[in-house]
């Protein structure tokens, strides 16, 4: 009888080995090789802020999200997932408590060595997953000046399109005015009713106003107070109506497209291709 569990036990335990990780910090340096192979060289950067999000969502809401879609699709389509980076742009809420900001110099630097350090450990290909509205300028200017100067390594950023089908299905769910649900919002708290009930206080929803207050008329213009001359609660929408149902939704498709992504970033080998042929061309000059 003592045999019969013993060599369960070593079944249990050896098939238990064979299931990598999908988190940087939970793999072993044994098993690097194997997560490198597996995943198709591919990292998972979810990337988020520290800010309010209302009166009733926690203030890490954006990592929650951005780590979740993460982890969730890399168990599906394989992918190493780095632990999520804070330092994004929201210095529109710095007149709010709990928000973290940092000089943009410094956030550039410490974003430009992560990913050169997710590269020196082997990676060819490094998704960033945004969860933060207010880090997509940032994001896309830094993956554009990749081409600064040579690199072995892709940066991508996901931007799936819309989706009929699903505007269809969650315009039949909403329950607030989708002209203003934005930021902590109904979309946003469903998701979080989905991800994260314990850490939302929904009655608290509508302590304070998430209504578009219109305090600047510019058109064909734009300038930085923008976001706080509309949302000065920093807070868009109505999150007391979200609900559970709506947020697994929204979630579900998320990650359906976060999993199409790395399917096609794993196969993908015309970006670093075409990288290598850019570099070559700089480097030679006009002749």
């Amino acid at each position: 009888m003592r045999l019969v569990v013993f060599l369960m036990f070593i079944a249990v335990f050896s098939a238990g080995a064979q299931n990598l990780p999908v988190k940087w910090e939970e793999l072993v340096t044994s098993d690097w090789d194997k997560a490198l192979e597996k995943s198709g060289y591919t990292c998972i950067l979810p990337m988020g802020v520290l800010e309010k999000h209302g009166p009733h969502a926690p203030m890490g809401s954006d990592i929650i999200h951005a780590r979740e879609w993460a982890e969730r699709a890399a168990r599906i389509e394989y992918a190493v997932v780095f632990p999520e980076f804070i330092y994004g742009q929201v210095y529109e809420a710095m007149h709010q408590p709990g928000t973290f900001t940092i000089p943009s110099d410094l956030m550039w630097s410490l974003l430009q060595a992560t990913v050169d350090e997710i590269a020196r450990n082997g990676f060819k290909r490094i998704l960033i997953l945004n969860g933060h509205g207010g880090n997509n300028n940032f994001i896309r200017y830094f993956i554009q000046a990749q081409l600064e100067k040579r690199r072995d390594f892709a940066v991508y950023l996901h931007t799936p399109s819309s989706d009929p089908e699903l505007n269809e299905k969650i315009r039949q769910m909403r329950k607030s005015d989708p002209s203003y649900d934005g930021h902590a919002g109904e979309r946003e708290t469903s998701t979080l009713l989905y991800l994260r009930p314990d850490l939302v206080i929904q009655e608290r929803a509508d302590d304070e106003s998430g209504k578009n207050q219109a305090r600047l008329n510019l058109p064909n213009l734009y300038t930085g107070i923008w976001w706080y001359a509309s949302y000065p609660n920093h807070y868009a929408g109505e999150g007391s109506a979200g609900s559970y149902e709506l947020g697994k939704l929204i979630t579900d498709h998320y990650v359906k497209t976060v999993v199409e992504n790395l399917r096609v970033i794993k196969n993908d080998k015309a970006t670093l291709e075409l990288q290598d042929e850019f570099y070559d061309r700089v480097e030679r000059g006009f002749r």
